[in-house]
């Protein structure tokens, strides 16, 4: 080398042959033809070439002169870049320049050259492409290592290369970057943070969207370097992650985009950054943990990571933040999950908790976003989530918000088509989701009528398509219906129902249109236009749009016409489709693309369309029964016994009769239905008698050859069929034929005649009929009828006790094992009151004599005859059939007038029976009359007695009965304005004085100024006032007030002499004085009016009487707490999101999560004012200043109020039992009686006798409260599950007479509609209960009457209360709306046989 040195100072240039001297004083084409051949010359050289070396070094050298490298033609710096290149080539290792700067300025140069590999479509890119490949493959810019400016060179060339990569680029221009890039990261000393900010900027979103080749260049050089560039990486992370220094590069603020970039192309660059985020995850700052969130949720949730199990304190510690303080934290990782569960199935496991938490977040976007999330999952696979992880979108379809129900409805709604309907997932996919039919029809019973309009889309558009054609739509809701739980069938049921309501009052509106304008018109249509606004969204708003409609159908006739065919009973469902396009057409304007008005058009005319049901549709759907009779159908394959798809079938078909009967209008139809009279099963053939009902009435014209051969079936099914049928047969008759006194006379001779007790099995069918025929024609069989009921009902039936009946300790069985006697018995009372109802007048005193025998029936237990034959079931049963034989009568103004005060009494008492069943039954007898309007004011009252009803679902069921009485009251008042005149029969604060006159008559309410019993009043009084002061409307808090102060100043109406009687009056005036005034803050006001009180319960007010005495003992003012009473909130309340684990929740919270899962029965219909009370299920604060007593003392049976002297003695001698109402009983045998039913009632007389009523105290009717502990007790034991209880939905009420016709004829049901049993929490047994069997605690009927001891309240309520921890379990599990085990209209079907609950208590005699 030292040779080639001393050439080079020579100073003479040797060039290639061929080549003449190359300086400036040729032209630029010749330059580059003579650079060319020199080109070549060094091309062709190899590093062996010691001679050749040593004679081009002047040249090598003079190549890289500044005339060169800075020469202004392109063509002829490529040329010199290239042989610059070769030289290095040919004489490495060493190169022939020393100078460091020379260098620099030679590889600079060689880097601004490579820009020409940008332009692949250049002439000269294979040149470009050759130096590149050179120093590529001989690495030339490592001599560069030991330059200062070394860091400077590497830079210019990555960012050279970095921009000058394109699409254009074969894949060898590619790998030559990469290899000479990554030589120099790999056989460097170190990676400068300028050189590695050269490559990361790429990684940046914003760039990497700018050069995707760029970004691949970066990837494959980080790939290829990963080990010897990490360390490099770790640097620059912690710099700026766990020191602060951003300043080190200015790629610090994109440092979380780089980790993801950097993760996804070799997790191994990361190796000592990760352990940093952890760190990062609990930083103080919510910007930071947020940007960490937001990363470790694309590093988590991408599809081939493994990074969850590969650093699992950084997965545990990612988990922690789904709590984070900071709301979009949490919603990030909400949003993340989907992601997830889509592409790492197996982190489910420990997803799930976690959005169990954040389902119950208090922000509804993180709510809406756990939906969205599972949601998501699901509909991608449905095996990627869990049972748990649909439960909680279950859950939501009750939250407060709209926009979270309405996620989780629409949710539900896709997961079940896709899987249920499609069966894209086969079966066991189906099968897992079933559920999710039921619970969205659930939703139904919801308040909100957005949440109602929902689920009328969804049935539409997910559970049965509309656009399915006939034939599969059928068949999809026929398969549909028979697989829906009762609750849910009811709910469709309803939902029908309310549709064709609507539709009723648009028609009647277009009705009202057509009529001419007058005075009257305007009210009538502004009356109109109200009530369909209640039955859409918004009802504000919607009001200005409804009117405006109204507005349009006066003067579009075209509109009219198509909304006319809409709602006309014969529109099909096709023309129902192209009148809805074509109303919305003429009402939508292409420029207002926004248009409320036509939002609230279409979702009427959605309400309202036939989308599924038209006179093809029944033809379809009856084939379709046809089939499962017939046994050609796919009944099996659709998951039902074909058994229950005939009954489930006809079930639909009796539905739709209700709301479709001109569809039914065929012959193949009513052949059909006349097939299934013929089948044996009872259920089927009931609901064809309902449909032809309902359907027939101009069958007799329309189809002669059907009816020729219904009748003789008709009266063969009312003379011996079973008793339903025997029902539905002769209202047949009175629905379809015109002479139908015929057709009553040909059935009513031959069962009266051969009526014989000697068969009671064979009696029930013929009283049965004849109970309905005196209903149905009165007049028609008023002698025969008289007769029968004076000499056969009372004197042979009723009177007399054939069979003894079973020894047993129960106080109710099953229907099938009550005997057939007292199945006569029950109706022949039906029958009695039937006439009565029939006839609707008392000039033959009738009525006082029925219920003179009705109230002797309750006075004696239910053993009228008191001879002992009876078994306690059967006299269960017959006090259930009096008590609601009075309610009945009750409901006809004639007969209302006539029931004494005593009787009411002795009634309202049978709501406190000893037996679980017969206070179950009186209650939804007793609701369903209230909620008619039909019973008086007073009966309201009755459902205070229940404040002491040792079951919670009762106590919980009997506080949202009187909940939704008021509301429906304080509705109808606001909704008719013009019923002043009735205030005091539907104003709710009016049931305030009957409810005082009862609790002074209560037979509990001995001693006047016994503390205990005074506390029972006072219990009593606040479970009906909590409800009234809810709310101070009308500053209806004075109004109270003022009646109560009024009653002070009378004298009881019933026993205006008794001091005793008065004494107690005021004292439990007093105590309703209390509460008003510890629960109110304006019950000082003026009183908005002036309140009348009821003449037979008051006494006229003495003006000279100032009574301002406090009767109250002093001890019992500790006992009035203050504070505002809760709000009968329902929906708010109900759906009030849990709060994230480890959280206190205030006590009003709790009581709100625990109303969710508390009643047995909600009295709730969707169509009304529905109520579910935020405190139903838990004693209300009133019931907490009661002190408790030690456990110990439940077990003590004695326990319990002090009594008279004569009342102890009374207990003492426990040999005879009392009866019940002995006092009362005896003026039940008058001559009034022995008028109306002759002989008999000399021994009803001698029966209902009192013993020596001179000689011991009054007795007054005996009311069989459980004793709470025992009730508990089987409580527990009938519990068998934890879960949420539904609403009950209404009865299927088509109109007044039908629900009438079927109010009484509930006796005749089976016993499967009696099995419902309470349920509460999960098997807790309250503390200091007796463990023994349910059967042993009814097997010892207790003697001594009164409500249960206090030790034995305190300890349930000890017992019942909830630590924090259970209070939280609950709230996080039971969040849904309860449904009624027992709903209304099964109560239609079967009010004897009310639900059975194991609930096996001992009696207790009243005094």
């Amino acid at each position: 080398m030292a040779h080639s040195k001393n050439r080079a100072t020579d100073g003479k240039i040797t060039y290639p042959p061929g080549v003449k001297e190359i300086s400036d004083k040729i032209s630029k084409e010749e330059m580059v033809r003579r650079l060319k051949m020199v080109v070549k010359t060094f091309m062709d050289m190899d590093q062996d070439s010691e001679e050749e070396k040593e004679l081009y070094l002047n040249l090598a050298l003079h190549l890289a002169s500044d005339f060169f490298l800075k020469h202004p033609d392109k063509d002829v710096r490529l040329l010199v870049a290239c042989c610059l290149a070769d030289i290095f080539r040919i004489y490495a290792p060493e190169a022939p320049y020393t100078s460091p700067d020379k260098l620099k300025d030679i590889f600079m140069f060689i880097t601004r050259q490579l820009k020409g590999l940008e332009d692949t479509k250049s002439a000269q890119f294979n040149r470009y492409f050759y130096l590149l490949e050179n120093i590529a493959w001989v690495k030339s810019y490592n001599i560069c290592f030991e330059l200062e400016d070394s860091n400077e060179i590497f830079t210019q060339l990555y960012r050279t290369l970095f921009q000058v990569i394109n699409n254009g680029h074969n894949q060898k221009v590619h790998m030559h970057m990469v290899d000479l890039m990554s030589s120099i990261v790999c056989e460097g000393d170190s990676v400068s943070q300028e050189l590695l900010d050269t490559v990361l900027v790429n990684l940046v979103p914003a760039h990497k969207n700018l050069n995707k080749q760029a970004y691949d260049l970066a990837k494959a050089l980080l790939k290829r370097t990963a080990q010897a560039i990490e360390p490099y990486i770790t640097n620059f992370f912690n710099q700026v992650l766990m020191l602060g220094k951003t300043s080190v590069s200015d790629l610090s603020e994109h440092v979380f985009d780089l980790i993801l970039e950097l993760y996804n192309i070799d997790s191994h660059l990361l190796l000592s950054v990760l352990p940093q985020l952890e760190f990062k995850l609990k930083s103080n700052d919510n910007d930071e943990r947020l940007q960490v969130v937001k990363l470790l949720a694309k590093m988590f949730g991408a599809k081939d990571s493994e990074l969850a199990s590969q650093n699992k304190p950084l997965w545990q510690c990612y988990l922690g933040r789904f709590n984070d303080i900071h709301v979009p934290v949490r919603l990030e990782c909400v949003k993340f999950a989907s992601h997830c569960l889509m592409n790492h199935p197996d982190l489910a496991k420990d997803l799930t908790e976690y959005l169990k938490v954040r389902s119950h977040d208090p922000e509804e976007a993180i709510r809406h976003d756990v939906i969205v999330s599972i949601v998501t999952a699901s509909k991608k696979d449905l095996s990627l989530v869990n049972d748990q992880l649909l439960n909680f979108v279950r859950e939501r379809t009750l939250d407060k918000r709209w926009r979270v129900r309405k996620e989780a409805m629409m949710g539900l709604a896709q997961i079940y088509k896709k899987y249920a309907l499609q069966a894209e997932a086969g079966k066991e996919a189906a099968k897992q989701i079933s559920w999710i039919k039921d619970k969205l029809l659930h939703i139904y019973y919801q308040n909100s009528i957005d949440d109602r309009l929902l689920v009328e889309r969804i049935f539409a558009q997910y559970l049965v398509p509309h656009n399915l054609e006939t034939t599969e739509r059928m068949k999809c809701l026929y398969y549909l219906y028979a697989t829906l739980d009762g609750n849910a069938v009811k709910a469709l049921n309803e939902m029908w129902k309310c549709q064709n309501m609507l539709r009723h009052h648009v028609k009647d509106l277009l009705d009202l249109i057509k009529q001419p304008k007058s005075d009257s018109y305007s009210k009538a249509v502004f009356s109109k236009v109200m009530v369909i606004t209640r039955n859409l969204p918004d009802p504000g708003k919607t009001q200005d749009f409804v009117k405006k409609l109204a507005q349009v159908l006066e003067e579009d006739e075209k509109i009219r016409k198509q909304l006319e065919t809409l709602v006309s009973p014969s529109c099909s469902c096709k023309q129902a489709e192209v009148c809805v396009k074509e109303i919305t057409k003429k009402l939508g304007s292409p420029k207002q693309p926004s248009n409320p008005f036509l939002e609230m058009v279409k979702f009427l005319l959605e309400r309202i369309a036939p989308v599924h049901i038209d006179t093809e549709s029944i033809s379809a759907l009856i084939k379709q029964v046809n089939k499962s009779i017939e046994g050609t159908a796919d009944d099996e394959d659709e998951g039902v016994s074909t058994e229950q798809a005939i009954r489930a079938g006809l079930e639909l078909l009796k539905v739709l009769s209700f709301t479709h009967p001109v569809s039914f209008h065929s012959a193949e139809t009513f052949e059909s239905l006349l097939g299934c009279l013929k089948m044996d099963d009872e259920k089927v053939a009931e609901a064809a008698l309902q449909i032809f009902k309902n359907t027939g009435s101009k069958l007799e014209e329309s189809f002669p050859h059907i009816k020729s051969v219904l009748l003789p079936v008709l009266q063969q099914k009312a003379k011996k069929g079973p008793p339903r049928q025997a029902k539905y047969a002769i209202h047949c008759i009175h629905a379809m034929f015109s002479n139908r006194d015929t057709h009553f006379a040909q059935i009513f001779e031959p069962l009266h005649k051969s009526l014989d007790t000697d068969n009671m099995e064979q009696l029930i069918t013929p009283l049965t009929t004849l109970g309905h025929l005196a209903m149905l024609a009165p007049e028609q069989f008023a002698a025969p009828l008289k007769s029968l009921v004076a000499n056969f009902i009372v004197k042979d039936l009723l009177m007399n006790d054939r069979i003894p009946g079973k020894k047993t300790t129960k106080l109710w069985v099953p229907d099938d094992e009550v005997s057939p006697e007292t199945l006569a018995k029950i109706q022949g009372l039906k029958l009695m009151v039937r006439w009565l109802l029939g006839v609707k007048n008392n000039q033959s005193k009738s009525g006082n004599s029925t219920l003179r025998m009705l109230t002797a029936i309750l006075s004696s237990d239910g053993d009228l005859t008191e001879q002992g034959k009876m078994g306690k079931p059967d006299m269960s049963r017959l006090r259930l059939a009096a008590g609601c034989a009075v309610l009945r009568l009750a409901q006809e103004p004639c007969y209302h007038e006539i029931i004494t005060l005593e009787q009411y009494q002795l009634c309202a008492l049978v709501i406190n029976d000893e037996c679980y069943q017969v206070r179950q039954a009186f209650a939804q007898k007793l609701q369903k009359g209230l909620c008619r309007l039909r019973l008086p004011l007073e009966y309201l009252a009755v459902f205070t007695l229940c404040a002491k009803d040792p079951v919670k679902e009762r106590r919980a069921h009997a506080r949202q009965c009187l909940v939704k009485n008021i509301n429906l009251r304080r509705e109808y008042l606001k909704q008719h304005a013009a019923v002043s005149e009735k205030l005091i029969s539907l104003l709710p604060e009016y049931v305030v004085p009957y409810a005082i006159h009862l609790l002074v008559h209560d037979p509990d309410y001995v001693k006047v100024q016994d503390i205990e019993q005074l506390k029972d009043i006072k219990e009593a009084l606040w479970f009906v006032l909590e409800i009234l002061m809810a709310k101070n409307e009308n500053n209806s808090h004075a109004f109270i007030r003022k009646m109560v102060e009024n009653i002070k100043q009378t004298k009881d109406g019933q026993c205006p002499d008794d001091p005793k009687i008065n004494e107690k009056l005021y004292t439990v005036c007093d105590v309703a004085m209390n509460i008003v005034i510890s629960k109110s803050t304006t019950y000082s006001l003026e009183s908005p009016k002036d309140p009348v009180l009821p003449a037979r319960y008051f006494t006229q007010p003495d003006k000279n009487f100032s009574n301002t005495k406090n009767y109250l003992p002093p001890e019992m003012k500790s006992f009035f707490t203050p504070g505002k009473p809760k709000a009968a909130n329902v929906l708010g309340a109900v759906n009030k999101p849990l709060s994230a684990t480890g959280k206190l929740q205030t006590k009003l919270s709790r009581m709100e999560t625990i109303s969710n899962a508390s009643s047995n029965s909600n009295p709730s219909s969707p169509g009304r004012s529905k109520g579910r009370l935020d405190s139903a299920d838990v004693d209300h604060s009133e019931n907490e200043d009661i002190s408790m007593k030690s456990p110990s003392e439940t077990e003590k049976p004695s326990r319990g109020r002090k009594r008279g002297a004569a009342a102890n003695q009374d207990d003492k001698g426990q040999e005879s039992k009392p009866k019940r109402g002995r006092k009362k009983a005896a003026n039940t045998s008058t001559d009034d009686a022995e008028d109306q039913w002759g002989e008999d009632s000399s021994m009803a007389e001698a029966t209902l006798e009192t013993e020596d009523e001179q000689n011991s105290p009054p007795k007054r009717g005996r009311r069989g409260r459980p004793p709470k502990s025992a009730a508990s007790k089987d409580e527990t034991s009938s519990k068998g599950r934890r879960g949420c209880k539904k609403t009950a939905p209404p009865a299927d009420e088509e109109n007044e007479e039908e629900q009438e016709e079927e109010e009484d004829d509930e006796d005749d049901a089976g016993s499967e509609n009696m099995e419902v049993k309470p349920k509460g929490r999960r098997g807790r047994k309250p503390r200091g209960e007796a463990d023994t069997a349910s059967d042993s605690v009814e097997s010892t009927p207790q003697k001594r009457r009164g409500r249960p001891p206090k030790s034995q309240t305190a300890a349930r309520k000890a017992s019942g209360g909830r630590s924090r921890a259970a209070a939280k379990q609950e709230e996080e599990s039971e969040e849904e709306m309860d449904i009624a085990q027992q709903s209304e209209d099964e109560e239609d079907e079967s009010m004897d046989s009310s639900p059975k609950v194991r609930r096996k208590v001992g009696r207790r005699d009243r005094r």
